[in-house]
């Protein structure tokens, strides 16, 4: 009972192909895994810099109220000191005393609005961030290639296919 030469080599190459096909199949689980789990932390590491950076912006915005409402106060209690010290004078409100209250008004206003020109610079400053997180998300993920058993198996069976024919050819000539 022998084997013929070329057949035994058309068997080894079907239970080679069926070895690399069980191989191929495992790495592409792997490798969809991997990516998964890439996609996975990307996805995590935005989210944990997005929230950092939303946290920066509330604690900007909650110490520009602070400054914004402690500049009022002084400049309310500048104002009633001014009034108070021109009543215990004796001194009418006049115009030089106006003058003084409208120069306090003026510089809590411009005050005020430096306050607010800076916390938008910051609030764009942040937004920019958050849109370059979005973006760094979007560049370390990668694109999801679930395996193909039937690619694998098609390709397995051209391997046999070839090598019998192959075999055949050389028989025949």
């Amino acid at each position: 009972m022998c084997v013929e030469p070329t057949t035994a080599l058309v068997i080894g190459s079907a239970v080679s192909s069926g070895i690399q096909y069980q191989s191929g199949k495992a790495q592409q689980k792997a490798d969809y895994q991997a990516q998964k789990d890439r996609n996975r932390l990307a996805r995590e590491n935005a989210l944990q810099r997005y929230a950092s950076e939303q946290l920066k912006i509330r604690q900007v915005v909650d110490q520009n109220k602070a400054k914004g409402y402690e500049a009022s106060l002084r400049a309310r209690k500048a104002r009633a000191t001014a009034v108070t010290s021109a009543g215990e004078s004796g001194l009418a409100i006049s115009g030089s005393t106006e003058l003084l209250l409208g120069d306090y008004y003026r510089t809590e206003g411009n005050y005020k609005a430096s306050l607010a020109r800076n916390l938008k610079i910051n609030i764009d400053q942040f937004e920019r961030n958050l849109e370059a997180i979005e973006f760094g998300a979007e560049a370390q993920s990668t694109y999801e290639t679930p395996p193909n058993s039937a690619l694998l198996f098609a390709s397995s069976a051209l391997n046999v296919a070839n090598t019998y024919y192959g075999q055949k050819a050389m028989k025949d000539n």
